[in-house]
C-alpha cells in the first residue's frame, strides 16, 4: 500500500509540475513547427519538379541583359543577376537613408512649430500635419511624380542654376565629382578633424563641469572641420575634380543625373513620414515637466538654449521608441517606388529578375530577407541609442 501511494504521488507531481509541463509543450511546439516546415518545403520541391522548374540560386550568375537607369556602382547589361541585386539594394538604401534624414529634420521642425507661441506658425504646422499624414503615401508619390515633376520643361528649356545645375522633366543634372590628386589625404584629414572635434567636445564638457565656464564648442568645431581638410587640399592638391553638365543642342551632357523617380519617392516619403514624426516630437516635448522650462529660464537661459540643452535631451527618451517605428515604416514604404519605376529591390529583383528567370521562391525570399535585415538593423541601432540616453537610476 505504501509503494502504491508513493507511485501515485510521484505521477501526480510529474503531471502537475509547471516546469515539466512547460518543457513538454515547448517540445511539442518545436516538433509541430518543424513538421509543418518540412511539409511545406517537400511540397514545394515536389511541385517545382513536376512543373520542370529548377530551384536554387545558380541563376544569380546568369547575364541580366537589361539596363538600369540609376546605379551607384558600375553596371552593364552583360552583368549578372547578382550584380542587379547589389544595384537594387544600394538604390533601396539610398532612398531609406536620405528619406530618414529629411523626415527627421522636417519632423523636428514641425514638432517644435506645433508648440510655438506664434499663432500663424503653430497653425501652419498643424495644417501640414493634418493634411499629409491623412493622405496615403502612394497617392503622394503619384502627385509629386505626375503633377509636380512631369510638367517641368524639357532639356532644352531646363531651369538653370548658376549654369551648373539644370532641372527638367528628366531629372536634375548637377556637377559630378571624381577623385583628384589629394583625394585620400582629404579623407584622412577629415577623419583627423572629426577625432579632434570629439576630443574638443569631451574637453569642453569636462571643463564646464569642473569650472562652470562654457567654451564655444560649435564655432571651434566648425573651424576644425574647415581648417584641417582645407589645409590638406592646399598641401596635397584638390580632392575632387568636377565634371560640369553642359547644355548642348538637344540634350544635356556630362555631370550626374538625379532621376525624377528618386526625387519623387524621397520627397513624398519624407513629407509623409515627417507629419508623424512632428506629432511624436510634440508629444515628447510636452511630456517634459513645465517646471524644467521655468527653472532653466530662471537661470537666464534663452528659449533656444532651453529647448536645445534642457527640453530636447529629456524629450528624446519619449521620442526615440515611436521614432523607431516611423523609420521602419519609411524603409518599408520605399518599396512603393516600384509604382513609378524607380529601380529598387522590388522593381528590379522581385520584378524584372523574377519575370525573366521564373525563380519566384528564390527572388521573393531574397527580397523579403533584405527588408527584414534593413528593419532589424534600424531597430538595433535605435535601441542602442535609446539605451545610451536612458536615465540611469542610482
Amino acid at each position: 500500500m505504501r509503494t502504491i501511494a508513493k507511485t501515485g504521488v510521484a505521477r501526480g507531481s510529474l503531471l502537475t509540475d509547471p516546469q515539466a509541463r512547460a518543457w513538454f509543450f515547448q517540445v511539442i511546439a518545436v516538433i509541430t513547427v518543424v513538421a509543418i516546415g518540412w511539409f511545406l518545403f517537400n511540397n514545394t520541391q515536389t511541385n517545382l519538379a513536376n512543373r520542370g522548374i529548377n530551384s536554387g540560386f545558380g541563376f544569380l550568375n546568369n547575364a541580366a541583359g537589361f539596363g538600369i537607369p540609376q546605379h551607384l556602382i558600375d553596371y552593364q547589361e552583360s552583368d549578372s543577376y547578382g550584380r542587379v541585386f547589389w544595384v537594387g539594394l544600394l538604390n533601396t538604401l539610398l532612398v531609406s537613408v536620405i528619406g530618414i534624414i529629411l523626415a527627421t529634420i522636417i519632423g523636428f521642425i514641425l514638432g517644435v512649430a506645433r508648440l510655438s507661441p506664434n499663432w500663424l506658425i503653430r497653425q501652419i504646422a498643424t495644417v501640414y500635419i493634418e493634411i499629409f499624414r491623412n493622405i496615403p503615401p502612394l497617392l503622394q508619390i503619384f502627385f509629386v511624380y505626375f503633377a509636380v515633376l512631369s510638367p517641368l520643361p524639357g532639356p532644352r528649356q531646363s531651369l538653370s542654376l548658376w549654369g551648373m545645375v539644370f532641372i527638367n522633366n528628366r531629372g536634375v543634372q548637377m556637377p559630378a565629382p571624381s577623385a583628384g590628386e589629394g583625394f585620400w589625404s582629404f579623407w584622412i584629414a577629415l577623419f583627423v578633424a572629426l577625432v579632434a572635434i570629439v576630443a574638443l567636445n569631451r574637453w569642453a564638457r569636462a571643463r564646464r563641469h569642473a569650472t562652470g565656464e562654457a567654451f564655444p564648442v560649435l564655432w571651434a568645431s566648425l573651424a576644425l572641420f574647415v581648417a584641417i581638410p582645407g589645409a590638406s587640399s592646399l598641401l596635397f592638391g584638390a580632392p575632387f575634380l568636377w565634371e560640369i553638365p553642359e547644355l548642348q543642342r538637344f540634350n544635356i551632357r556630362g555631370g550626374w543625373v538625379v532621376i525624377p523617380e528618386l526625387v519623387s519617392i524621397v520627397l513624398a516619403l519624407s513629407i509623409y513620414t515627417a507629419a508623424f514624426i512632428g506629432e511624436t516630437v510634440r508629444a515628447g516635448i510636452q511630456s517634459v515637466s513645465h517646471g524644467q522650462t521655468e527653472a532653466a529660464a530662471s537661470l537666464g537661459l534663452r528659449p533656444g538654449r532651453v529647448l536645445r540643452l534642457v527640453i530636447i535631451p529629456q524629450a528624446l527618451r519619449v521620442i526615440i521608441p515611436p521614432l523607431t517605428s516611423q523609420y521602419l515604416n519609411l524603409a518599408k514604404n520605399s518599396s512603393l517606388a516600384a509604382a513609378i519605376g524607380y529601380p529598387d529591390m522590388v522593381s528590379l529583383f522581385a520584378g524584372t529578375v523574377l519575370n525573366q528567370t521564373g525563380q519566384a521562391i528564390e527572388t521573393m525570399a531574397i527580397t523579403m530577407s533584405v527588408y527584414l535585415a534593413i528593419s532589424i538593423s534600424i531597430s538595433l541601432l535605435m535601441n542602442w541609442y535609446n539605451k545610451r540616453i536612458a536615465l540611469i537610476e542610482r
